[in-house]
């Protein structure tokens, strides 16, 4: 029991120095972490699926923004061709504006190993659809 008291008392001995080094230490850390995360932005074109039976009647993007997160020295390395988007549109079945989440697809692998992470500028799509007007 003695020793355990020991042991307690060294602990908590100068205990306002060693939490300030606590704090001090995690503060370096996170600032050497995070100074070297950058960020890339690339166009990417889009692959939108459209339903057989409706018509879009707005805009359909052809290209997004895509946001390429992580080590500065790495970002630049990965070629944009290797990232795929898809918007699905194809379960749509009523008349009027539907919006879609992009679908980002990539090599995980080499994304995951990297702690690269990518997000797509918009994240989701809207689009008008009406009826399909045959010829």
């Amino acid at each position: 029991m003695k020793r355990w008291n020991e042991y307690l008392q060294g602990f908590l001995m100068n205990w306002p120095a060693k939490v300030l080094s606590l704090v001090l230490a995690v503060v370096v850390y996170a600032f050497i972490h995070y100074s070297t995360i950058g960020a890339r932005s690339v166009t990417i074109p889009i692959t939108v699926l459209l339903p057989e039976r409706m018509e879009a009647q707005s805009l359909v993007p052809d290209s997004i923004d895509v946001e390429i997160r992580g080590d500065e020295h790495i970002i630049y390395l990965i070629n944009p061709d290797s990232i795929t988007a898809v918007v699905d549109f194809s379960k749509v079945e009523k008349e009027g504006i539907t919006a879609a989440n992009v679908i980002l697809t990539h090599d995980r692998e080499v994304f995951e190993r990297g702690e690269i992470t990518l997000k797509a500028s918009p994240s989701s799509v809207r689009v008008l659809f009406g009826p399909r007007s045959d010829p």
